[in-house]
């Protein structure tokens, strides 16, 4: 691995400035882009560390780049930039372009998770616990990681990019990256301290320090082979007309297995009505930003206020609710079923638009359960014709299977479960209204349900 050259916009601005124009194009498409509908201004660099020699027949860029936006401090990216003399074929979709001048002048520059040969070279610095300019990759001790395993890029790309290797590993890169102590390797290696199996525990993580500052950047954990995501399970048994009770009772058992373990692992809060109220002001807030964004939430915004109301009545009247780590954006995605049957929970990087502090502030266990419970709705709405029965027996049998554990069904606190459910409906529409207005019916009949009823 060559040598690492550690640079910022003011000591080498020549290397970004011939990225900017072809950035500027490339990055707003990008799925994991978060800052779509804002033109992007301009860039500046915060690390670049060169991986293999630019000069070289393969080049390899690990970069750091805040994105900026009108009124917007600018999001931070990680790129992996590869660069070439041109593109073989296969790599053709992995294209950001041809850059005329600079100290890349005539090369082609590309996405290099498309590419085997990078993602080797990030694997080896996870097994070799590289140091690498302000990159640093630590690995647990305990757990092998053989060289050689082959590389592939999954193609279902969310919030961040994944790289499979030779079935045995999983690597997640986030794209988005912020400053602190990320949910998604702190909490997968608070788990297994306790010994939960329903977590994949971090084999190896890179972060970068800058600044005084962590930045964590990959978590690289065990593939589960031939496991099944429940999102596709559950499309799967809906189109044969199949029963999904038994799986989705199952899956609540999982999840509450997992709570148990978080709230051993981590410190637990208790909500009064002096805590309790900034949960619920921000609800109202989300509504309210909602209601302006998307106008067909207008009617039923009085109707959905009570939701939150009705949770701060019970407050003040000295209800108190017990507050714990918890996933934070858990549905059916975010499952696995393994070929035993048995269901893993991943990604517990939370909703990445929300700021990490709030991600990593304790919460009703209630929130994962909504979100799950909104989950099967949305499958259900995904069947030719809909199957809102389909629904209601998944979200009961996932009750049921979480109080099984527990001992404690989510149901038995109604006002606390439709608020978070709203909540979390309020928040599907405005991200179909931006990014999927074809599936915009979909939380619109949950919020015409919340509206309606005082009870689930």
């Amino acid at each position: 691995m060559a040598d690492t050259v550690t640079l910022s916009g003011k000591t080498s601005p020549g290397l970004l400035a011939s990225l900017t124009p072809l950035l500027r194009e490339w990055l707003p498409r990008q799925r994991w882009f978060a800052g779509k509908g804002s033109p992007v201004t301009g860039f500046s660099l915060v690390a670049a560390t060169e991986l293999l020699p630019a000069g070289s027949r393969l080049g390899l860029y690990h970069l750091m780049v805040r994105a900026h936006q009108p009124a917007s401090p600018g999001d931070c990216y990680q790129l992996l930039i590869g660069v070439r003399e041109a593109l073989p074929p296969r790599l053709a979709p992995a294209l950001i372009g041809h850059v005329p001048d600079g100290p890349l002048a005539g090369r082609t520059v590309y996405d290099a998770l498309y590419d085997p040969r990078p993602a080797e070279v990030l694997l080896e610095a996870l097994r070799t616990r590289a140091r690498i300019g302000v990159l640093r990759c630590e690995r647990d001790p305990a757990q092998e990681i053989r060289s050689g395993l082959v590389p592939r890029r999954l193609t279902s790309e969310q919030s961040n990019s994944s790289v499979v290797y030779g079935d045995t590993f999983i690597l997640k890169l986030l794209r988005r990256v912020v400053p602190g102590v990320n949910p998604d390797l702190e909490l997968p290696l608070a788990l297994a301290r306790e010994g939960c199996p329903r977590v994949p525990a971090p084999t190896a993580w890179m972060h970068a320090e800058l600044d005084g500052e962590s930045y964590v950047l990959g978590v690289l954990q065990p593939y589960v082979q031939g496991a099944t995501d429940g999102w596709e399970l559950a499309l799967r048994e809906l189109a044969k007309g199949e029963d999904f009770g038994a799986e989705a009772r199952a899956l609540g058992q999982a999840t509450a297995e997992v709570h148990t373990a978080l709230a051993r692992a981590l410190p637990t809060a208790t909500l009064g009505y002096a805590q309790l109220g900034p949960l619920v002001d921000g609800m109202v807030e989300r509504l309210d930003a909602a209601v302006q964004a998307v106008p067909a939430l207008h009617p039923y915004a009085p109707a959905l206020r009570t939701a939150f109301a009705a949770l701060a009545d019970l407050a003040a009247e000295g209800h108190t609710w017990t507050a714990q780590r918890v996933h934070g954006d858990l549905h059916l995605g975010q499952c696995l079923r393994a070929p035993s049957g048995e269901w893993a929970l991943i990604d517990f990087e939370g909703e990445p638009a929300r700021p990490l502090a709030e991600r990593r502030m304790p919460q009703p266990t209630v929130r994962d359960v909504a979100g799950m419970l909104r989950s099967f709705d949305y499958a259900a709405h995904s069947a030719d014709p809909p199957a809102p029965g389909w629904a209601e027996a998944c979200r009961a049998a996932y009750c049921s299977g979480y109080a099984e554990v527990t001992g404690v069904d989510p149901r038995t606190d109604p006002v606390l479960l439709r608020a978070y459910e709203t909540d979390k409906a309020v928040y599907e529409v405005v991200y179909e209204a931006r990014h999927r207005p074809d599936w915009l019916p979909v939380p619109l009949s949950a919020i015409r349900r919340l509206a309606a009823s005082d009870q689930l």
